[in-house]
């Protein structure tokens, strides 16, 4: 603002601040005896004269040509009499370059000063309606900006115009967003939405909406070609990129140039670069999706109901024509299928459901998405329906395998790669089946299906029969009293045929032999006991009647007050009939009794029962233990239409190793982390797995390092495991299981060191005091007896010495094994350095653990010289001279360089990985790190991407890296951590054991807000359970604040994915209750929660063991009868509860 002294004080001229407003004589008489500085006309006009001025005021063009000649021409336009000075707020004098005015200045800025402190804030930056105008032809843009005259210290930015001239088309476009938004502020404020207008918390409201307006246009920035760094040219990319005709490259140039665009602008550009797209590339798959997922951005745009139906309309046609175009692809269809959800009713929705799953019955993704549809709609869920769905995909994928198989046979090739996957898929199938059923309260169903497939597909006999004709043989298995997989004395379905065949045998054998022993007619004989049968059934038959007449008579008395009865229940249960429905009753300790008998039942009540032989009679047991046993029954028809054959060994093992993880047995990794079956696992998990717990207390643990962590954490909000006497049930079972498995798939490491896991895990629940040897020694002496040359059971079981703290005895093994190598077969022998890298670890491990670091490293480094040098072992004796390192090195080199090609082609088992750790660990002990950091990143360069993400093998070694580098992150940057670590969570997103690695180095290295913004990048691109719980328990060992973790929950649960997490909403719901101390809430997430995962028995439960102070006894009462209407299996009656009370 320019201030300019005026000349003189009689010039008629004198019409105010703006030439524009019109001011009569009087107006200017009557404010002479004013003083100097209120003599402005602009603070006595009045408003309607400034309204009808405003109208007409000169348009931008004007103004603009105005401003550029008076910057064109400043001192001319200072001397002409057409140009009034009608503010002087301080007067031009010849004297202000004297001490005097210096001081006087000063003295009148401090008064100033003083004079603006004193208003407020909120007068400041909201200045009342009823003050006067304040006008000015060439704004101050702080005035603009916080809405009042502005004299403070204000940020300041200035745009990057370094490539572009003053008089470029980016600068007048940004003083034109800028003049228009100065001049029409109050017009474009009051014809936004209400959407788009935002509160005045940081910004100024108005201008603030403006910046959200649709039609507001930014300037659109790029780098000059120019720019470009020279020092690239001689990189030269995989791919040759597209060539563009010339036309098309003025299309783009012509884009490009373009220094800004509105919302409006980009929605219509988008659309017509998709069109054009779609048109051209209408197989593009990609290119559709895009075009879909671009309407659901528009569709957030609007604030219109209407306007977002027609949006959503919009959607559905374009996905109809991308499917009607590429009939056969499955992404379209999925898309497709889940938009409609968004519109059709349920009942609609299910029926096109399945009408696409008639027509695509081999797609494992379309009947998972339908099955957890139909599980998702509260209103529509029963247990039996989804059952029968489930029986309808097993059956779907079974038949599309059988088909592929018939396929196969008649051309005579072997199985391929993809009848292996679709068996693999079907498995899955059986698996999710398992785990609906057990959540439901099925857990006796669950463990029957596991069995009966185990037995059907792994143990069966080695007939050639018909599909028909073996379930007919298998259903006389089932109802025979023949022990099943995991029970005492089982020995599979296969032998148990053979025995029943030779018992056969046998007993025709006695019948014939006693038909020839049989002699000539020897005469009459006399019945007299039957006389006396007769008498006793006539007495019993008299005594009948008495006992009848009695109980007839028990009966009526039964039944003569039988309102007086159900009204002392009914108070009993806490709900009193005469009440008033608004009456709440605060008595709820029957049904907390209730949920207490209802979790102890669902613990112990998990193997099926059976049919005979279990007990000599039904006298034995009492009236409640007859219907517990009758509820567990599962007969042949609940099973056999869930049962199929399986002929690959990957499907059979990955049927048993999911069995073992099922049961929470502790097994080895044997597929990656981006499968299916891990992300369907982590999706559905009720409570913390052993293996996730332990993760998360690690990464607690790295947090409470700190002063500012606290004691919470997720595994103390879901609380403990089962109770120990269940552990050690199902470990025995498991024990059983396993150990009949290894019949059929010998020297499996993975299923040996399963085994022996679980028989400490059943031997150390069993015995309460301490033993001096290793719980699985008998097991694994045992099995070593049996099959000496198992090199691979040496190791498993020296390294469960060595965990158990027993090196010398770990040793011990580990030098037998080793020795014993020389004489075995060449196949045996290619599994040394599995056993080699395994001896080496240990020893690490036991140097880190104690203090004989020099010793134990040494020990290290014999074995892997022998490893590498591809010497006859020899026990440890001394430390390795400088000429075997140097020919172990040589030796490592030779066999990754063979390694390296095999993986090229995409080759990887676990004997190379391991070989290729133990050379990377060599590099460790003797040279340091670099050495082995680059051995392992040219094996990791040498292997495509692709094949990265789903090899298990390479994310074993990846996260042997990320430990090697934990071992020296006292010694390395921050950059060199962080670099590998974000490369494996964008290889392994789902790996718990990197994101615990990323906590233990980045904690004390990295601020809080950069780590949550990787969670918050991680949670938005593969949004999953296992983000989201690292996430919340950083938070809460932290002690985030409220908002901070609610809003976490909230953005977890909005995903469409994580809707139906179970734990989450467990976690949510244990949160609300045990540190936010918010009970209401806590109820309102809890029905949230049963209205999205209605399967989850558990779930159901946790309303009445947590929010047992929030909800009345009618509540509890109406949220079992739900549970009962939804066929969840309830195995407490509340009766019970009573008469135990009574």
């Amino acid at each position: 603002m320019s201030n300019t002294p005026e000349d003189g004080d009689g010039g008629p001229n004198t019409s105010g601040l703006f030439p524009v407003f019109p001011v009569s004589a009087n107006s200017v008489s009557a404010i002479s005896s004013a003083p100097q500085w209120l003599r402005n006309a602009s603070f006595t006009t009045d408003l309607s004269v400034i309204d009808a001025a405003a109208s007409t005021a000169p348009s931008l063009s004007e103004v603009e040509a105005g401003e550029e000649d008076e910057e064109g021409d400043a001192d001319g336009s200072n001397g002409e009499a057409n140009q009034p000075r009608v503010y002087d707020l301080v007067e031009e004098e010849g004297s202000w370059d004297t001490d005097d005015g210096k001081v006087k200045r000063k003295r009148d800025k401090k008064k100033k000063r003083k004079r603006e402190s004193s208003v407020k804030d909120s007068e400041e930056y909201h200045p009342k309606p009823a003050k006067d105008y304040y006008l000015d032809t060439r704004p101050d843009p702080d005035n603009l900006a916080y809405g009042s005259i502005y004299r403070m210290n204000v940020p300041r930015y200035k745009l990057d115009n370094s490539q572009r001239g003053p008089g470029s088309g980016s600068m007048r476009l940004y003083l034109r967003n800028r003049r228009s938004s100065m001049l029409d502020t109050e017009i474009d404020v009051d014809s936004l939405d209400g959407r788009a207008k935002s509160d005045n918390r940081y910004w100024y409201a108005k201008h603030a909406a403006m910046e959200r307006n649709k039609n507001f246009k930014r300037i659109r920035l790029s780098a000059s070609r120019e720019a470009v760094d020279s020092s690239l040219d001689h990189f030269i990319p995989l791919e040759e990129a597209e060539t563009v005709p010339e036309s098309e490259e003025e299309d783009l140039l012509s884009k490009a140039s373009m220094m800004g665009e509105s919302w409006e602008d980009e929605v219509l550009n988008k659309t017509r670069e998709f069109n054009r797209l779609t048109r051209e590339r209408p197989h593009d798959e990609k290119a559709w999706l895009a075009f879909a997922e671009f309407q659901d951005k528009v569709s957030s745009m609007q604030p219109q109901k209407g306007v977002r139906l027609q949006t959503l309309e919009k959607k559905i046609s374009i996905l109809e024509k991308a499917f009607e175009l590429n009939p056969d692809s499955e992404e379209l269809l999925l898309a497709l299928l889940k938009t409609y959800r968004s519109r059709d009713s349920a009942d609609v929705l299910i029926s096109r459901w399945e009408k696409a799953l008639m027509q695509n019955s081999a797609s494992y993704k379309l009947w998972k998405e339908f099955l957890r549809v139909v599980q998702g709609e509260f209103s529509r869920f029963k247990v039996s329906e989804v059952r029968k769905m489930y029986s309808y995909a097993v059956q779907a994928l079974s038949s599309a395998c059988s088909k592929r198989h018939r396929q196969i046979d008649a051309t005579s090739e072997p199985l391929d790669s993809a009848l292996i996957q679709q068996e693999l898929v079907l498995v899955d199938m059986l698996v999710s089946l398992c785990r609906f059923e057990c959540q439901a309260g099925y857990q006796e169903l669950a463990t029957a299906l596991f069995q009966a497939e185990m037995e059907y597909s792994i143990f069966s006999p080695s007939l050639l029969l018909t599909e028909q004709s073996k379930l007919r043989l298998f259903e006389h298995f089932w109802s025979s009293t023949g022990a099943r997989v995991g029970e005492e004395g089982a020995f599979g379905w296969s032998l148990w045929l053979e025995k029943e065949e030779e018992h056969r045998q046998k007993m025709l054998k006695e019948e014939s032999s006693d038909d020839n022993e049989i002699g000539g007619w020897t005469g009459w004989t006399e019945q007299l006991p039957g006389r006396k049968g007769d008498s006793s059934a006539s007495a019993n038959t008299g005594e009948g009647d008495v006992d009848r007449e009695g109980l007839d008579e028990e009966m009526e008395n039964e039944t003569e007050h039988p309102e007086d009865d159900t009204e002392a229940m009914l108070k009993l249960l806490g709900i009193d009939v005469n009440a008033a429905a608004s009456d709440e009753v605060k008595d709820t300790s029957t049904w907390v009794k209730w949920f207490e008998e209802e979790v102890s039942r669902d613990h112990n009540q998990w193997m099926p029962s059976r049919k005979a032989g279990e007990f000599s009679s039904v006298d034995e047991m009492g009236g409640g233990e007859v219907e517990e046993q009758l509820s567990s029954l599962v007969l042949y028809e609940d099973i056999n239409g869930y049962l199929f054959s399986l002929r690959s060994d990957e499907a059979r093992l990955s049927l048993i190793y999911q069995f073992i993880d099922f049961f929470g047995a502790h097994i080895s990794p044997w597929t990656s982390s981006n499968s299916l079956w891990w992300r369907e696992k982590t999706n559905s998990l009720e409570t913390l797995s052993d293996s996730m717990l332990d993760n998360l207390r690690i990464f607690h643990q790295c947090l409470s390092k700190s002063d500012s962590a606290n004691g919470f954490s997720l595994g103390s909000l879901l609380g403990g495991s089962s109770d120990i006497s269940m552990r050690t049930e199902m470990m025995k079972f498991l024990r059983n299981a396993i150990l009949l498995c290894l019949n059929v798939f010998p020297r499996n490491y993975i299923l040996e060191e399963a085994v022996l896991v679980a028989e400490e895990l059943y031997v150390t629940n069993m015995k309460t005091c301490e033993v001096a040897t290793t719980p699985c020694q008998a097991l694994a002496k045992r099995l070593l007896k049996s099959d000496r040359q198992d090199l691979l059971l040496c190791g498993v079981y020296a390294q469960r010495e060595a965990a158990s703290g027993n090196m010398k005895h770990a040793r011990r093994v580990f030098d037998m094994a080793l020795t014993s190598i020389c004489g075995l077969p060449k196949d045996l022998q290619y599994n040394a350095p599995l056993l080699y890298f395994w001896y080496a670890e240990s020893e690490v491990a036991d140097s880190s653990g104690s203090g004989r670091e020099t010793e134990s490293s040494s020990r290290a480094m014999h074995i892997l010289c022998y490893l590498g040098s591809g010497v006859a072992y020899i026990p440890y004796t001394s430390q390795p001279s400088s000429m075997q390192i140097l020919r172990a090195r040589q030796g490592f080199r030779e066999k990754l360089k063979k390694i390296q090609s095999t993986w090229s082609h995409g080759v990887t088992d676990d004997q190379s990985a391991a070989l290729v750790c133990s050379a990377a660990l060599f590099e460790e002990l003797t040279n340091d790190l670099p050495g082995a950091v680059e051995i392992l990143e040219d094996m990791f360069s040498s292997v495509l991407p692709g094949r990265k993400s789903q090899s298990h093998q390479l994310e074993l070694l990846f996260s042997y890296y990320v430990k090697m580098l934990q071992r020296h992150q006292d010694d390395l940057t921050l950059s060199k951590l962080w670099k590998p670590i974000s490369e494996g969570l964008q290889l392994y997103p789902l790996n718990p054991e990197l994101y615990r690695a990323l906590m233990d180095i980045c904690n004390h290295r990295m601020t809080s807000h950069r780590l949550r913004m990787m969670f918050d990048d991680h949670s938005r691109k593969n949004p999953s359970v296992v983000v989201w719980l690292f996430a919340l328990t950083y938070e809460l060992s932290r002690g985030g604040s409220l908002h901070r973790i609610r809003g976490l929950f909230e953005r977890a649960l909005a995903q469409d994915t994580l809707n139906s997490s179970v734990i989450l909403w467990r976690c949510y719901i244990a949160y609300e209750i045990d540190i936010a101390h918010n009970p209401s809430a806590a109820r309102r997430v809890y029905f949230r929660a049963i209205n999205a995962c209605p399967w989850s028995k558990r779930l159901w439960l946790d309303g009445f063991g947590k929010l047992s102070s929030v909800l009345t006894a009618k509540e509890m009462s109406d949220l079992q009868d739900v549970m009962r209407d939804k066929e969840l299996n309830i195995r407490t009656d509340i009766y019970e509860i009573l008469l135990l009370e009574g």
